[in-house]
């Protein structure tokens, strides 16, 4: 794929924001332009960034094109407590991205000098600046949102062994590059248990935890190896907490019942993801062709479904890269199409109990799929109202994945409103 081309008539094909908030008046302006931030990424003037306090916010740094760094926010919360999970290092869009900028002394996003939204920067918390007794950095330990921690106990995913059947959006896998790290290269326990001894002193911060990584497919049986490093991490935390279960998920390969009853009785986890990814068996082939040699489209609903056995009705969900079911050349030729069958797909999922998530596609420029056009604001206001009445008519809250915990899923988003 080639490079992706700035559409400088873009705004002349689509309908704008203000029209699409007009269009959907049962939704309110301030999730709309939430998803369409997600959609066009972000970018921070140099006012913005003398906002930027280092010893206050969390800070993202990254390589630019001609080899010097910069230092910007980890991300945006919005005013009704919502936040952007969204990054200038993965703004990569044919579409002018909104630019966070300062007028009249408040941080605000805006579009074409249009103030749209005061925003404030993620701040860090306490033991970013601590080190464990090993000297390992606590922050590269436990990553955090505002209200939420996350650790990646593995950063190896199997799939990338071989280039071409690397899931074709993933931004670690094009032109042979596997996932960082090795299948041996994991997370140290002993630093999991001292950085979650300092991230407890922060009394009602945090809300939850997730767990994730790459697919690990090695063991007696398919992904033994990857539950047992779920497991010994879920345990190494636990020993933090005076209850058996406590806020916790794991998103994770699709395991095997047998497998989810172990993960459930042996941890303190109480909720669980595996990702579909694409919600069209043969786009999945298509688009995760490693993922459907391993486990077949049926197969992965199927274990979903266990999986509610195991954790309860609107304890398991499932999600989709929204937008790539629209990728050229083998996508959906139309959104009226591509919407059809995500809402199908989804009905059957949320009729075993299994909740709805969705997180919008960003091209990421070392992605197979780098070079794509994802598809308009109205598309996705469409998918997140239709995927979030879906889970209302299944009786299925999105608390697991609300947008104090994520921020990642528009349709769970509006849970709140």
């Amino acid at each position: 794929m080639a490079q992706l081309e700035f559409d400088s008539e873009w705004r002349k094909k689509e309908e704008s924001l203000e029209e699409i908030i007009k269009k959907y008046p049962e939704l309110p302006p301030i999730a709309i332009l939430e998803i369409d931030a997600h959609r066009r990424g972000v970018f921070y003037t140099d006012k913005a960034l003398e906002r930027l306090d280092e010893s206050v916010h969390q800070v993202t740094e990254y390589t630019l094109r001609d080899k010097t760094q910069r230092k910007v926010p980890a991300s945006l919360t919005l005013r009704d407590g919502s936040h952007l999970v969204v990054g200038e290092d993965f703004t990569k869009t044919s579409r002018d991205p909104y630019l966070v900028d300062v007028v009249d002394g408040k941080i605000v996003l805006t579009d074409q000098g249009k103030v749209y939204e005061e925003v404030s920067y993620w701040e860090k918390p306490a033991f970013f600046d601590k080190v464990t007794s090993r000297g390992t950095p606590m922050k590269k330990v436990i990553a955090a949102r505002p209200q939420r921690y996350s650790i990646q106990p593995s950063m190896f995913c199997h799939f990338w062994e071989c280039a071409k059947d690397g899931c074709k959006y993933c931004s670690y896998g094009s032109k042979g590059v596997k996932y960082h790290g090795r299948p041996d290269d994991l997370i140290n326990l002993q630093d999991v248990e001292e950085t979650m001894r300092e991230l407890v002193k922060e009394p009602g911060r945090f809300v939850g935890v997730i767990l994730t990584g790459g697919s690990i497919l090695t063991g007696p049986k398919l992904c033994e190896d990857e539950l047992q490093i779920y497991i010994e991490v879920l345990q190494a935390m636990g020993t933090v907490f005076k209850t058996k279960k406590w806020p916790s998920q794991v998103n994770s390969t699709a395991l095997d019942k047998e497998q989810l009853q172990r993960l459930y009785d042996q941890t303190g986890l109480t909720s669980y993801t595996t990702d579909l990814e694409v919600f069209d068996d043969e786009l999945y082939k298509w688009v995760c062709p490693g993922k459907a040699k391993a486990i077949p489209q049926a197969e992965w609903k199927k274990r979903l479904f266990d999986a509610v056995d195991v954790f309860g009705k609107g304890r398991v969900d499932t999600g989709l890269v929204s937008g790539v079911e629209l990728a050229k050349p083998n996508g959906f030729k139309s959104e009226e199409e591509a919407l059809k069958k995500d809402f199908e797909t989804a009905e059957e999922m949320a009729s075993h109990g299994v909740l709805l998530k969705h997180d919008i596609w960003h091209v990421g420029d070392n992605s197979i799929f780098r070079g794509q056009l994802t598809p308009s604001l109205d598309y996705y206001v469409r998918l997140t109202k239709g995927l979030y009445e879906i889970n209302q008519k299944y009786g299925l809250s999105g608390d697991m994945d609300s947008y104090r915990k994520c921020g990642m899923h528009p349709n769970i988003n509006l849970d709140r409103i």
